[in-house]
């Protein structure tokens, strides 16, 4: 079953960390989208890992690439055979992605409140789009992915590791933006995803064109 399609243009609005998350990224989509777009080509390590993730669902059905900006870990997962589709938050975001990588299919939505049916994904990929998720707010996105993945079925994230929040003004070509970024220990998320229902069978801590302090764990949707 594909992506349940929502125009959230019109019928979601937003308060708070993300309206601003949401303006941010809309005023940066175009400038981010170039910086970003040849990022895995420096990154063995990150296409490792996106290749194993891969050879869990491929086959296996859609895959939800949640967070998914300009599109460009979508398109690649799609490179790898995997039938992937992108949602985000920004609709500027949504728009570069589907200018970049027409025939795939991006939607605009929220990870808080994701328009997917019950079991309907055979997996999920967050690449670096939990950073802006306030910490009393993660624990129930982590809900609504295990309620849209299949049991069995893989959840990959990726973040900054370590501690703290910080402010973000400006980036991705001077624009500017008003977002915290929240750095996490792999270990704190580890006990948050167990909560939610899922166990970790890997985990990875690198500095990479990704992250100087970036860390992915692979998890797996329990029954």
């Amino acid at each position: 079953m594909g992506p349940v399609r929502l125009d959230y243009r019109d019928r979601m609005t937003f308060d708070g960390w993300l309206a601003d998350t949401r303006a941010s990224y809309d005023t940066v989509a175009a400038d981010y989208a170039d910086l970003v777009r040849d990022l895995l080509d420096r990154t063995p390590y990150e296409r490792a890992v996106l290749a194993l993730f891969a050879g869990r669902v491929k086959s296996a059905g859609p895959v939800a690439d949640v967070g998914c900006g300009a599109g460009r870990v979508t398109a690649h997962l799609r490179d790898l055979g995997v039938d992937a589709f992108g949602i985000d938050l920004s609709p500027a975001m949504i728009d570069v992605a589907r200018r970049d990588h027409p025939g795939l299919r991006f939607e605009v939505g929220s990870m808080t409140d994701l328009g997917l049916a019950d079991a309907s994904v055979a997996g999920l990929i967050a690449w670096y789009s939990l950073i802006h998720v306030p910490d009393d707010e993660l624990d129930p996105v982590l809900q609504h992915f295990r309620r849209v993945v299949r049991p069995g079925g893989p959840l990959l994230l990726a973040f900054h590791a370590g501690d703290g929040t910080r402010l973000k003004t400006r980036g991705y070509g001077g624009h500017p933006m008003n977002v915290y970024v929240h750095l996490r220990r792999p270990a704190d998320l580890t006990a948050r995803l167990d909560a939610a229902g899922f166990a970790v069978e890997a985990q990875m801590s690198l500095s990479s064109a990704e992250s100087d302090a970036g860390a992915m764990l692979l998890a797996r949707r329990m029954p």
